[in-house]
């Protein structure tokens, strides 16, 4: 299995993160019916600072769930509603 990290920074314009937050978790759960998606975590920042990232998603994974996720609603819906919002996004994958 594999573990794919999204962490993400919300632009400046976004006043209430938190708000949010519960809502991106509801949508990358819906992950979890994917067939070779194990698990879905959500993790909030502890600390609000100008130089730090926001939230990080790990979803835990075949390799060959990770197409699949790709082109999925949630992965459209994701990209569509919250990328906007966003002022970096990194993304990385590793055993």
């Amino acid at each position: 299995a594999m573990k794919h990290y999204i962490i993400v920074k919300f632009s400046e314009t976004v006043q209430e993160k938190a708000a949010l937050y519960p809502e991106i978790e509801t949508l990358f759960k819906k992950a979890e019916k994917i067939e070779g998606i194990h698990r879905v975590s959500f993790y909030p920042s502890v600390i609000d600072l100008p130089n730090r990232y926001d939230f990080m998603i790990l979803l835990e994974m075949e390799r060959g769930a990770l197409p699949v996720f790709d082109a999925s609603d949630i992965h459209r819906d994701w990209k569509s509603k919250y990328g906007s919002l966003l002022s970096a996004k990194a993304i990385f994958d590793c055993d």
